[in-house]
């Protein structure tokens, strides 16, 4: 089996108990919820028994033993974790708005996590990966970027594949460097899994068919769309398939996007069809959404077919 490795953001998420605008006005709180997308993302993979490691910082302080023992209990190799005494893991505060989006301020640049960087430790740890998945979150700095365009080539020098969701928030595509950073990835990238108008971030194409096959001339192997309650589609040379999405009742969104890329990962790099693969991503995103918390909603391979089976009955 490919070991899968990710790097990037490792952080706690504290949201707000009440909707509203932001965060001007005191509101009540809860959390910490273990979180980071690329932190999100592994934690799935390991769930479904997948070999997989992630590269980052946390502080040696509460927030971070959160996460090592959600990552560690669910399977993660967690080896490549640098814990800093001295620093401060990083933090996510969320608010929903009443129309149901999200507002957020973000601890991660100036947090643990802000200075990854591939020592002799995690440069190891690199070489015995497969696969690497790379989310444009973790773009964030020039340490980060340089480690995971490090790991890119290495992963790909032993004839390894990647995966890559650009997954960007409007709080950070704007930072100095992101966009040359994700053309790079691009580049290199096997799988590509945006959501929804991501699809035209990289092309000059405007109909999503002729950005479809843009991309695939570049070299991408995959094309899989997160349409969210619209389900999702996947294509690649000689394929195209949508498949719906299922009925669940949505508690809290967050992470299910995280949870479908590293199901559908995970079982094509198993051998898995395109249809096997979206099926079980799609049951994964819609499982994630019906709990609160990032991670929370992460799927054993039994509970996916459990639910699958019931929502075909």
């Amino acid at each position: 089996m490919h070991k899968i490795l990710t790097i990037g953001e490792i952080l706690v998420e504290i949201v707000a108990t009440e909707r509203g605008d932001g965060f001007r006005q005191a509101t009540p709180l809860i959390g910490p919820f273990p979180s980071g997308a690329p932190a999100i993302f592994i934690d799935q993979a390991g769930k479904l028994g997948q070999p997989c490691a992630i590269i980052s910082r946390v502080g040696g302080d509460d927030f971070g033993t959160v996460n090592l023992e959600r990552l560690k209990g669910d399977g993660v190799d967690i080896s490549g974790i640098e814990v800093d005494p001295l620093a401060t893991t990083g933090s996510a505060f969320v608010r929903y708005r009443p129309d149901g989006s999200r507002a957020f301020v973000f601890n991660i640049r100036d947090s643990a996590c802000g200075k990854i960087t591939l020592d002799s430790r995690a440069t190891r740890l690199v070489s015995e990966c497969g696969h690497i998945h790379v989310m444009g979150s973790s773009l964030y700095a020039p340490s980060v970027v340089d480690s995971i365009l490090e790991a890119i080539r290495i992963v790909k020098a032993g004839a390894g594949t990647v995966s890559f969701d650009p997954n960007l928030r409007p709080e950070i595509l704007e930072s100095p460097g992101m966009r040359e950073a994700l053309l790079t990835v691009l580049a290199k990238t096997d799988v590509f899994l945006p959501s929804g108008e991501e699809l035209f971030l990289f092309t000059e194409a405007r109909t999503e068919s002729e950005a479809v096959a843009e991309l695939l001339a570049t070299g991408v192997k995959a094309v899989v769309v997160k349409r969210g309650a619209e389900g999702a589609s996947y294509f690649d040379a000689s394929t195209s398939l949508t498949l719906p999405s299922f009925s669940v009742e949505e508690i809290d969104p967050t992470g299910a996007g995280d949870c479908f890329g590293a199901t559908f990962v995970t079982f094509w790099l198993n051998g898995a069809s395109p249809r096997e693969a979206l099926e079980f991503a799609t049951a994964s995103g819609a499982r994630a959404v019906m709990h609160f918390g990032p991670m929370e909603g992460a799927s054993t391979r039994t509970e996916l077919e459990i639910f699958l089976t019931e929502q075909k009955a």
